[in-house]
């Protein structure tokens, strides 16, 4: 199924944004599409939004359902146990050194565009949603060592 053997893989992994409602959740929800049980994944924000409805379809195109997530902040958090802390806003990244200062814990910085910025038709606006979903989604797959299983 993929190229990532169960020890290579973190145990727990948080992608954190500004509000937790467009790239953490959307980064969540195609880390699990990827990596499925073997790694335990959540998301969260400096602040909690409202989830937003284009990250909801642009995922939805690849038959991934992240319509349940409800945005969370880093303060909501219940465990903080995670081996690997993925920000993708500054302030996020900012937030998750603070947090981890004195923990075991891996902090990476990927700093993503922000699609809420984009303007134009629906279709333009949609067309954003989609870019930031196609760089997390190689940026997972690289990071993660995801690869197709070979070919037959």
């Amino acid at each position: 199924m993929s190229g990532a053997g169960q020890a290579d893989l973190p145990g727990a992994v948080l992608f954190a944004c500004n509000l937790n409602a467009v790239r953490s959740p959307m980064a969540a929800g195609l880390t699990r599409h990827l990596l499925g049980h073997r790694v335990f994944v959540a998301s969260a924000g400096v602040r909690a939004g409202a989830l937003d409805p284009f990250a909801i379809s642009v995922l939805d195109e690849l038959g991934i359902d992240i319509s349940a997530h409800e945005p969370v902040s880093f303060d909501d958090l219940h465990d903080t146990s995670f081996d690997l802390v993925i920000s993708l806003t500054p302030e996020a990244q900012h937030k998750a050194v603070e947090m981890t200062r004195t923990m075991a814990v891996e902090v990476e910085y990927w700093p993503t565009f922000d699609p809420t910025l984009a303007s134009g038709s629906r279709a333009q606006i949609a067309d954003a949603y989609r870019a930031v979903r196609e760089t997390l989604y190689q940026r997972i797959k690289e990071r993660f060592d995801v690869r197709p299983p070979p070919s037959g």
